[in-house]
């Protein structure tokens, strides 16, 4: 990390954003958070002159914000501003770019945009254009956001979906890659840990890690239509790009270490409860 640069502005101030910011600040960077509204010292999206003179005075600018229907709002408000600035660009995409895989490995040559999530595909691809640092994650967790979380507040279930695989990322293990693609090339990375595996499994281990019996097992057919789309997904997400290129490897390797880790800091919340910097633009 060049110590010239050091003022970091984020678009979308959120939970792994945030987070990065925090840590970022701790190593001495200058952190100008945006949020929707601009609570708790950030600035707000919507205005204009804050937001393009934070962008003009910084050496790096980090967007988390997801697309609103088939708009990237970073790019669409600022997209003008981030063409001849900063000297570092980097975007938190997701690894639903690459849609089903059958349950196969998908690494970043695989294709993306070939199903529901066109406009996050979209977005990933106007960034990586702009030569941003684009860090492809599947689901996260941590402190206050975690299986945990959802067992003690009684709304965690297990599905019927015989051969369902996720990959997933404790939000630590996203600031480290952040912080390490900061001297990186300008190209995608999937941020995942290295066990993939059923989300019934997880909900499991984190029952018990809690001295709760598993909750039941519910049908497919029970679940809201987002929930049943994210089920018609499957696939194993490499990160093995990221661990050559960026010298990065996952703290969490599995999630049974990451929710022992959350377990061992955190008393359970509610999934309800807000993370700090609650209501953000995005993440």
């Amino acid at each position: 990390m060049a110590m010239a640069r050091n003022r970091l502005l984020i678009l979308g101030a959120g939970y792994a954003a945030g987070r990065i910011g925090a840590a970022l600040g701790a190593r001495g960077w200058n952190v100008t958070g945006v949020t929707r509204d601009g609570r708790e010292g950030t600035l707000a999206f919507g205005d204009r002159a804050a937001v393009t003179a934070a962008i003009a005075a910084a050496d790096a600018v980090l967007s988390s914000i997801p697309p609103e229907g088939d708009i990237d709002p970073a790019l669409k408000v600022y997209g003008v501003v981030l063409a001849p600035a900063p000297g570092w660009l980097g975007y938190l995409s997701s690894t639903g770019v690459y849609g089903d895989a059958g349950g196969a490995w998908v690494d970043e040559t695989a294709p993306t945009g070939t199903e529901r999530r066109n406009a996050r595909s979209a977005a990933d691809a106007a960034w990586l254009a702009r030569g941003a640092r684009v860090f492809r994650l599947p689901g996260i967790y941590g402190p206050g956001r975690s299986p945990l979380d959802r067992v003690a507040a009684g709304t965690a279930h297990r599905v019927e979906a015989p051969g369902q695989v996720f990959s997933r990322v404790h939000v630590d293990d996203i600031v480290s890659g952040v912080i390490a693609g900061l001297d990186a090339p300008a190209e995608a990375y999937n941020l995942a840990d290295d066990y993939p595996c059923a989300q019934n499994e997880v909900i499991a281990f984190a029952a018990g890690l809690l001295g709760r019996d598993p909750p039941p097992l519910v049908s497919l057919d029970t679940l809201s239509p987002m929930a049943r789309a994210f089920y018609a997904e499957n696939r194993r997400v490499a990160n093995g790009k990221a661990k050559r290129l960026l010298g990065w490897a996952p703290l969490y390797a599995d999630y049974r270490l990451g929710l022992r880790a959350v377990r061992a800091m955190t008393s359970p919340a509610p999934a309800s409860a807000a993370p700090a910097m609650a209501r953000p633009v995005q993440r």
